[in-house]
């Protein structure tokens, strides 16, 4: 895969190929060296039609694959492919996770509990207030915030996070040695050098933001969370983008009430009142909706309880996806009826299997 990098820097920095015709790519070709390499003999089997054939042909002339992975090599960015253990693993769940993801700073496993927060950039000082309310408590429980960086509710939200010794995640419609806006590169900064969360993109080293790069960023917005909160957003807001294609990737949706009166709240009380979001007036209605006390609960027990080697034995019973009853259970596995019992319990505890109800029980 290291040898692959170079490659795949060099395919998405052509405006065209995104995640789906890439992965048309590597079906294909099996490689991007090979797709890169063999691409002007073969284009025709794509049927990517007379306009967008040329633009593609026409870049890849312009671009030296081993140029632009070293130019990733001098600013330091990591570089993360869907098979990498590190790439986010909410993220990759989407239906079009980004082939490559361009990474300043570190990426966790405990980034996995997440929220986005968005909204206005015109911020009221009721926004302002919500933003102060909720997101140092949120961070006080473990979760990561996830935001695009933007002026007033974005920025906000990032930098109490920072400030409270959070962890958060920028996601950016540009490169991530160019954050933007300019004005908000400080942060961060202070962000990856102080080690506190990163800052990510699918845009390659060096790309300025573009109108229509930003659908695309806030895609990645809402799939690297668990559920995305809306604090303050016009009634044609950008900020809606995000609640959206939250919904579309079956993520929660949160919004605060706003004023009726409130020019920049209409967007999330309409989103509430047409059945968009939840509406939530406190940390802990997100808290309990996410279940993070129990997320919290299983990572203390994964921590405390050392895996038994009855737990491997109940594991093989389990199929992924699949609900089997706790008689099936005792059967297959052959053990006794309360070591079965206490088994599950723990393992329940653990986040390892969750209990369907009426004795059922499913691999997590």
């Amino acid at each position: 895969m290291f040898d692959d990098l170079p490659y795949r820097v060099a395919w998405s920095c052509i405006l065209e190929i995104g995640p789906v015709k890439f992965s048309q790519l590597i079906s294909a070709f099996g490689t991007a060296e090979e797709a890169w390499k063999s691409f002007d003999r073969q284009v025709d089997q794509f049927g990517w039609g007379p306009e967008t054939t040329p633009k593609i042909l026409s870049a890849r002339k312009k671009i030296n694959p081993q140029k632009e992975y070293e130019k990733c090599l001098k600013h330091k960015i990591t570089l993360l492919t869907p098979e990498d253990p590190s790439y986010p693993k909410l993220l990759k769940e989407i239906h079009d996770p980004p082939f490559l993801l361009y990474v300043t700073g570190s990426l966790k496993p405990e980034d996995s509990i997440s929220l986005t927060v968005v909204g206005s950039r015109r911020m009221s000082p009721y926004g302002a207030q919500v933003v102060e309310a909720f997101v140092p408590s949120l961070c006080a429980q473990g979760l990561t915030i996830v935001s695009g960086l933007a002026f007033g509710v974005d920025f906000k939200a990032t930098q109490l996070a920072f400030n409270s010794g959070g962890r958060t995640i920028s996601v950016l419609a540009s490169g991530v040695d160019v954050p933007t806006p300019y004005a908000n590169a400080y942060l961060a900064r202070q962000i990856v050098e102080a080690g506190s969360g990163a800052v990510v993109s699918e845009f390659p080293v060096g790309t300025e933001p573009q109108p229509f790069y930003f659908p695309r960023r806030d895609r990645l917005v809402s799939g690297l969370s668990l559920g995305t909160l809306v604090i303050e957003a016009a009634e044609k807001s950008g900020s809606l983008i995000t609640p959206k294609t939250a919904l579309e990737q079956g993520r929660e949706v949160f919004a605060v009430p706003g004023s009726i009166f409130s020019l920049v709240s209409i967007g999330t009380n309409k989103l509430i009142q047409q059945g968009g979001a939840k509406p939530v007036m406190r940390p802990e209605d997100i808290l309990e909706e996410l279940h993070i006390p129990t997320r919290v609960l299983q990572a203390e027990a994964s921590r405390a309880v050392a895996a038994c080697p009855e737990e491997t034995v109940v594991l093989e019973c389990l199929s992924l996806g699949q609900e089997t009853h706790i008689d099936e259970i005792i059967r297959k596995s052959g053990l006794p009826t309360p070591v079965i019992g206490s088994v599950l319990t723990v393992m329940e505890l653990k986040g390892m299997v969750k209990n369907i109800g009426s004795g059922y029980y499913r691999k997590v």
